[in-house]
């Protein structure tokens, strides 16, 4: 046998299902109220697509240049902030924002890459969770708030504060959520 071989010395041992894996994962990324960042975006994608069903469907996976597209082939982002984090509150809270570089280029299906500098969806929808008390969930829909802005309204920078947001902007609730997208989308 090859020094490098690997061998299973515990007979008594099963490896674990796939569905025994899903569920730790799930448990582990998504069991708890706060959601550490690297996981909530997916949380917020999926509130934001609940909001436009059914006409929206969510394509984020495979690092795709945007979150969700419209029937119609409209393209919407899904950028998000909380002000409960995972880790300990500073003394002083850091302003709530958001990251809208424009990027280098996209992946079709998550396999062909187009080189095309800019940014690829038409609307942005800016979700942020303002919670930090002990009712703080951030997978209940009910307690993000929603800015919604076509890609032509947003600055040429690389960020956006949340309170330029709210003046370019008005902020609505999960419920409200479907109509400022439709209405952004006529704009375009």
């Amino acid at each position: 046998m090859p020094a490098n071989a690997m061998v299973d010395t515990s007979p008594s041992l099963s490896p674990p299902t796939v569905d025994a894996v899903y569920a730790a994962a799930c448990a582990a990324a998504y069991g708890s109220p706060v959601i550490e960042n690297s996981y909530r975006g997916l949380v917020a994608e999926i509130i934001v697509t609940t909001a436009l069903a059914p006409d929206w469907h969510l394509c984020s996976a495979g690092w795709s240049g945007w979150d969700l597209q419209h029937v119609s082939g409209c393209r919407l982002e899904v950028k998000q902030s909380a002000a409960r984090q995972t880790w300990a509150a500073p003394k002083k809270p850091p302003t709530p924002g958001f990251g809208i570089p424009e990027k280098t280029g996209y992946y079709e299906n998550g396999v062909t890459w187009t080189a095309q500098t800019g940014r690829h969806a038409h609307i942005y929808v800016f979700a942020y969770h303002p919670l930090v008390d002990e009712t703080t969930d951030h997978r209940k829909a009910s307690q993000w708030q929603f800015n919604v802005v076509p890609t032509s309204q947003l600055p040429s920078a690389k960020s956006i504060s949340l309170v330029k947001l709210r003046s370019r902007s008005e902020t609505v609730l999960w419920g409200g959520l479907k109509i400022a997208v439709e209405q952004a989308r006529a704009t375009l």
